[in-house]
């Protein structure tokens, strides 16, 4: 009969991750699902019904639908062939490349969204080149952003979201056995029936990972479609529910669906897979099946490579100079220079006040974050532990849970005035002051990411100093102190840098629970500056995306410089 390992220590441990889990994420998702289903003790579906009854409701369901989808597609066509190209080809560059793709994921879309807008809109910087060029006509001008917006957020989540499915493609296309793909050329396959037979049904699994995420991460985008000007999304619907919770029942039938669509596509993609798994005894061999480029393969690659590269970081090349325009109106580059935004930045109370937030709630929740993964990992890799491959998943729902619903359940479900004692109001209502909740949001919503990290140092991480240390009496918490963490602290510190410079950038969140200026992170502050009729606001704006971007810049460098070729793991699925 097995023995389950549930000394004092580790019962303390899953003590303190039970109250986490059940407070902080199944006591607002429960509630949000309770009044989706009805109030008090009524149980109805006439919230889903009217629902879906709604034109505008159906309408912004089809249309978020239509935009994952066709970003998933989008991504997909983007990547293949590179990741195809990274992983057969060797050629002169090839890691100063791979490291330039990854570079869009420095800036969330929403503040693209800025710099896109800036270059695409109908008298913006392209149109105004092709003008000049005599190759646009200045009456009718081109309209890149189309149909309201809705092709300019398709085409910057596309730009944004790509490096996921590259990181889990060019893993899954690594790892295939290359004797199956010798194997089958040896019988006459060869091209598209190559790829068709062998190599799809074996990356299949690192695709349909990375899909998910893409497809998950457009579906619930809020800030870009914000900008934009886009209301027929239900990111957007869901935001504007925020402030009608006690009148529209419907804003929580909404969450409900979005929250049913998202856990069902995650546990779909886990059955799915673990069914038709591959088993490939040759991955240490794939080295060899790489081929030396030929110069002209190449070109072919920088080119390709170079052009997409190009393209994704216009946005953040158009947010930078608008950072630095004292005027730009109607003409291809700023016509006048100026510093003075970024002086505005830190001089100015409530956009310095802004990234002093954002910096305090990103560095608690990562440190949370820490204690929490380390825990997690320690007693998933250390521990016999009854129901161990539910603590698994648990800790990695929150990639299921979009911020954006795990946000709208923390403002429905901690109403101070109604649920708890009135002297916790200044704690928990984010109407009243939203810190420890944005904490915890952030914490729960990266908590994946350092426990992937943790997990992978710990079961690299032999286990024989730690019997060792444990022999000489010393207690479970001393070994995993003095033995088990120094030699895991690099793949720590690559998961906290990642959980923190991610949660500075955090948007759904942000938007959702600060709703008092002095409580507002950066994504916020930058929201409001938008919206503010003053022509300086926008570079403003940009300027705080630039402080943002050049924070989650250098994080990212630590991290990839630490983890190497394992940064990809933390974005799977």
């Amino acid at each position: 009969m097995r023995r389950w390992d549930l000394n004092g220590w580790t019962l303390a441990f899953l003590g303190v991750l039970a109250v986490f889990f059940l407070a902080f994420l199944f006591y607002p998702l429960s509630f949000m699902l309770r009044r989706g289903f009805g109030t008090g003790e009524e149980f109805t579906l006439r919230y889903f019904i009217l629902l879906f009854q709604s034109p505008v409701q159906r309408e912004a369901l089809l249309h978020s639908a239509v935009l994952a989808t066709l970003t998933t597609l989008g991504c997909s066509l983007v990547t293949l062939p590179l990741a195809h190209v990274f992983t057969r080809w060797n050629f002169a560059g090839r890691s100063l490349l791979s490291s330039l793709l990854l570079v869009p994921m420095i800036m969330p879309p929403f503040v693209g969204a800025i710099g896109l807008r800036q270059v695409m809109a109908r008298y913006g910087s392209l149109n105004l080149g092709l003008q000049h060029l005599g190759l646009s006509d200045p009456a009718h001008p081109i309209d890149w952003l189309g149909a309201g917006g809705f092709w300019g957020i398709l085409m910057l989540q596309v730009l944004n979201l790509y490096p996921i499915l590259f990181l889990n493609l060019s893993a899954a296309m690594a790892n295939v056995d290359p004797t199956l793909r010798e194997a089958a050329q040896n019988l006459g396959a060869t091209g598209w029936r190559l790829f068709r037979t062998v190599t799809l049904p074996l990356i299949l699994p690192g695709w349909f990972a990375g899909a998910i995420i893409v497809w998950i991460w457009s579906f619930t985008d809020l800030g870009t479609p914000l900008i934009f000007g886009y209301p027929r999304l239900v990111p957007v619907q869901i935001f504007d529910a925020v402030n009608d919770l006690n009148t529209n029942p419907q804003g929580y039938a909404l969450v409900v669906v979005v929250l049913m669509v998202t856990v069902l596509l995650f546990t779909l993609s886990k059955r799915l897979f673990a069914r038709r798994s591959h088993a490939m005894i040759a991955r240490g061999h794939t080295a060899a099946a790489e081929q030396r480029a030929t110069p002209a393969q190449t070109a072919i690659a920088w080119i390709a490579a170079g052009g997409l590269v190009s393209i994704a970081l216009l946005p953040h090349f158009a947010v930078i100079l608008q950072s630095f325009a004292a005027k730009w109106f109607f003409s291809i580059l700023p016509q006048e220079w100026t510093t003075a935004h970024y002086t505005e930045v830190f001089g100015h109370g409530l956009t310095a006040s802004s990234i002093r937030n954002s910096l305090f709630y990103s560095s608690i929740s990562a440190f949370v974050d820490l204690v929490l993964g380390v825990l997690i990992a320690w007693l998933l890799t250390r521990r016999r532990l009854p129901f161990a491959g539910l603590m698994d998943a648990l800790a990695m729902l929150p990639l299921a849970v979009p911020g954006l619903v795990l946000a709208f359940g923390y403002v429905s479900g901690f109403d101070i005035n109604e649920k708890l004692h009135p002297t916790l109001d200044a704690w928990f209502d984010p109407r009243t002051n939203p810190t420890l909740l944005l904490i915890i949001s952030y914490s729960v919503r990266r908590l994946p990411y350092i426990v992937r990290s943790a997990y992978a140092g710990f079961q690299q991480t032999s286990v024989t100093l730690e019997e060792a240390s444990a022999n000489l009496g010393a207690s479970p918490l001393r070994t995993l102190r003095k033995i088990t963490l120094p030699l895991v602290a690099a793949n720590l510190l690559a998961g906290t840098i990642l959980t923190f410079s991610f949660a500075m950038l955090e948007v759904s969140d942000s938007l959702i629970l600060a709703m008092r200026d002095q409580y507002f992170p950066v994504t916020k502050q930058i929201w409001q500056l938008m919206g503010r009729i003053n022509p300086s606001a926008p570079s403003v704006a940009c300027a705080l995306g630039v402080i943002g971007m050049a924070i989650l810049t250098t994080s990212l460098l630590i991290a990839g410089r630490i983890l190497g070729k394992r940064l990809g793991q933390l974005f799977r699925a």
